[in-house]
């Protein structure tokens, strides 16, 4: 049986306020519903290795839920880091650091990571995807148009693949594309079949 079968008997809900996530699961023939906004402070310990950021935060997301998970109720949150020279770049707070992020990036390779927290009344599982993403060597002008023009602020390390900067910027890639967007969905898709078959 396909999985978007076997989770008819499920509410599959999305606490993600990205459209690109809501987008990748719909593609993916993936009926959920999307959860109301609630407020999760996005706050990791300094000592925590830039690997476990993500999916340290997709976990403090799905705990930070409001609402009580009936039976048949799996929650889903994620949370996706940019990772550059060992430090983790998230959103930018405004212009001129989404510039300064992007410059960093600018003809380096970096690290994408998801991290990913299915959870029900009774179990939680996390894991977390990597890809690794390289730039060719961006002129300023290149990166002061693409933050003019788009919105950088809302994504891990100021920039969308899928937006005109993931065109003409991106050299290559090694693993997920979807993972850079923002959800690895081969992966949530294997690991939700897992969580409901158990």
């Amino acid at each position: 049986m396909l999985l978007h079968e076997k989770l008819k008997r499920y509410r599959l809900i999305l606490a993600s306020q990205s459209p690109r996530r809501r987008q990748l699961l719909s593609d993916a023939g993936l009926e959920h519903t999307l959860a109301e906004r609630f407020e999760c402070e996005e706050i990791y310990p300094a000592d925590l290795p830039a690997a476990e950021v993500a999916e340290y935060l997709s976990r403090l997301k799905s705990e930070a839920y409001p609402a009580v998970l009936e039976a048949r109720d799996i929650l889903l949150t994620a949370d996706t880091v940019v990772v550059a020279g060992g430090a983790v770049l998230g959103k930018p707070a405004d212009r001129d650091a989404a510039v300064d992020m992007l410059r960093r990036l600018s003809g380096r390779e970096h690290e994408v990571i998801t991290g990913v927290t299915l959870r029900d009344d009774e179990r939680v599982r996390s894991f977390s995807a990597r890809s690794q993403v390289r730039f060719r060597r961006l002129a300023d002008e290149e990166i002061d148009y693409y933050v003019d023009n788009y919105r950088p602020m809302d994504k891990a390390g100021g920039y969308g693949i899928q937006e005109w900067i993931g065109y003409v910027g991106i050299e290559g890639i090694e693993g997920s594309f979807y993972n850079v967007m923002g959800l690895p969905v081969q992966r949530v898709y294997c690991e939700l079949d897992a969580f409901v078959e158990e």
